[in-house]
C-alpha cells in the first residue's frame, strides 16, 4: 500500500489555503537530507512558513516537500523528505495533524516530545513564537 502522509499533507496544504490561513509545517530535523537554514532549528525542529505568498517553486511530492525561500534576506533551497514532516497546521487556529515519526530502516533516531519553546521562521526571517499547548488540541496523531 502506497504511503499515505503526502496525500494528507497536500490535502491539509490545500484545506488551510483555501480557507484563507498559513500553512505551518513542523519538521524534525534528524539528518543530512533535511536541508533548512541551520540558523532557525531548535531542538531539533523547524517550522516552516509554506504559504503561497511566503514561498517559489512549492512541490509538495511523494518522497519530499521542496521550495525556495528568503531567510533573512538570503534566498534558500529547502528540501524536506515527507519521513520529516511532523506536522502539518494553521498558524492562526492551530488546527491541523500530527504525525507519528517515520524513520528510514536501521534508524535509531528519535523525535522528541514537542514543547512550547518552537518557533516558526517564515520566508522574510521572522522568528514568531507558536503555543503548542493550544495546537495540541486540534492535532491528531496519524498512525
Amino acid at each position: 500500500m502506497r504511503p499515505k502522509r503526502p496525500y494528507l499533507v497536500r490535502a491539509l496544504y490545500d484545506w488551510i489555503v483555501d480557507s484563507d490561513l498559513t500553512p505551518y509545517l513542523l519538521v524534525q530535523v534528524d539528518g543530512s537530507d533535511v536541508v533548512v537554514p541551520q540558523q532557525f532549528v531548535e531542538d531539533g525542529r523547524i517550522v516552516l512558513n509554506i504559504s503561497p505568498t511566503a514561498v517559489r517553486a512549492l512541490a509538495l511530492e511523494d518522497d519530499v516537500v521542496s521550495f525556495s525561500g528568503r531567510f533573512s534576506g538570503q534566498a534558500f533551497n529547502v528540501v524536506v523528505p515527507m519521513r520529516a514532516i511532523a506536522a502539518v497546521y494553521a498558524k492562526e487556529s492551530g488546527e491541523g495533524m500530527m504525525f507519528e515519526p517515520e524513520y528510514e530502516p536501521g534508524s535509531q533516531a528519535e523525535v522528541p516530545p514537542a514543547s512550547g519553546s518552537d518557533k516558526a521562521a517564515d520566508m522574510s526571517g521572522d522568528q514568531r513564537g507558536t503555543d503548542n499547548k493550544e495546537r495540541a488540541a486540534h492535532l491528531k496523531v496519524i498512525k
